[in-house]
């Protein structure tokens, strides 16, 4: 197989047809004809003034809780660096997004990964794990179209996890760069906006609804958390991209977003739906809860398919997945990740043929 002829499940990004690179660049011309000085200069470890103001009133919050990061990844670092010591016990999601096990188990955390549903966490197992005597430093929660099961928190369980965090003084870290991306369904209120105790962080991002080449994301929390972080990231690079902020802010401030929202949400909806057809009809035993929104789709396979077997198998056919179990401590070995963002509608039947071609080749 060749490189062109690939087809990769594996990515979590949009593909080119889908980005609105005219609309970034007439943002691009914007942004340096409004503000040559302010773009081409250091600025502060804060963000764009502009972008920031932008961000703060989407989340209806003060302008001194937002900073803007390289992505949304950086603002989780940031916030694990910030409250996570060694020895710490943090929760998430079981499975949930590989790089966040990754860093927390770097920083030396204690990770106790809830039980996932297709409406969320499971809120009486993470209580049960509370009455036990865990008392984490922090919740982490991908609510909307989770990475990577695709699954939405329900409203109710949206309440009960405030009610957890005040009672138990954990903070929730609301991790949610894919809320815009939404097929069907009602728009949920985020736990930052129905927090009235201060224990949510907020991070999102411009990579799902922008593009990931823009690498501008950001946290909302409280103004004495944004300023001690501010301080590391002086430290750590003066200022994050201004370039890239400006021409973000002005794609957000004429509009575009919201075309570029509505452009990918309707291209990633028709790509979900094709490929969950294509499932069901050519691989037999196969189970997934269809995603409301979001890039991702989880596969659990049968008891015989050992997905570290399907996974050299499949890429000798020409189709990249990744494997349940780099999603969890333990487990995962039947399961598979499905990025359908990157794949073109026309092309997903035929990367689940090969797959299904695989999975027979290395079943029992």
């Amino acid at each position: 197989m060749t490189a062109e002829q690939l087809i990769s499940f594996a990515r979590g990004a949009p593909s080119l047809d889908i980005v609105d690179v005219e609309g970034l660049s007439a943002a691009a011309v914007r942004a340096f004809a409004n503000d040559p000085a302010g773009l081409t200069a250091y600025g502060n470890s804060y963000g764009y003034g502009p972008l920031r103001k932008w961000i703060a009133a989407k989340h209806g919050v003060a302008v001194d809780q937002v900073l803007v990061t390289n992505g949304s990844l950086q603002a989780d670092a940031f916030l694990f660096n910030h409250l996570v010591q060694p020895g710490d016990h943090v929760v998430v999601e079981k499975p949930t997004y590989d790089r966040t096990l990754l860093n927390l188990q770097n920083l030396g955390a204690v990770v106790h990964q809830v039980t996932l549903h297709p409406d969320g966490v499971d809120t009486a197992e993470l209580r049960a794990l509370l009455e036990s005597g865990v008392r984490p430093k922090l919740a982490h929660i991908i609510p909307n179209y989770q990475n990577p099961a695709g699954v939405t928190l329900s409203e109710a369980k949206r309440h009960e996890l405030l009610a957890l965090a005040r009672e138990y003084g954990f903070t929730i870290f609301e991790d949610d760069p894919y809320v815009d991306i939404r097929f069907r369904g009602e728009a949920l209120p985020t736990m930052l906006s129905l927090d009235t105790a201060g224990v949510v962080v907020h991070a999102s991002s411009f990579t799902k609804t922008v593009c990931p080449g823009v690498r501008v994301g950001y946290l909302v929390g409280d103004k004495s958390m944004i300023d001690a972080i501010a301080g590391k990231a002086t430290n750590l690079y003066i200022s994050a991209g201004q370039v890239a902020q400006g021409i973000v802010y002005e794609f957000c401030a004429s509009g575009d977003i919201d075309r570029s929202v509505a452009t990918v949400s309707a291209a990633l909806a028709e790509r979900a739906t094709v490929l969950a057809e294509s499932l069901r009809k050519r691989i037999d035993g196969v189970s997934f809860t269809e995603p409301d929104g979001g890039y991702f789709l989880w596969i659990e396979l049968p008891a015989d398919v050992h997905v570290d077997k399907v996974l050299p198998a499949a890429a000798e056919r020409g189709v990249a997945v990744v494997k349940g179990s780099d999603f969890l401590l333990e487990g995962g070995e039947n399961a598979l990740r499905l990025a359908f963002s990157a794949v073109t509608a026309d092309q997903i039947d035929e990367g689940v043929r090969r797959l299904a071609e695989a999975i027979d080749a290395v079943r029992g």
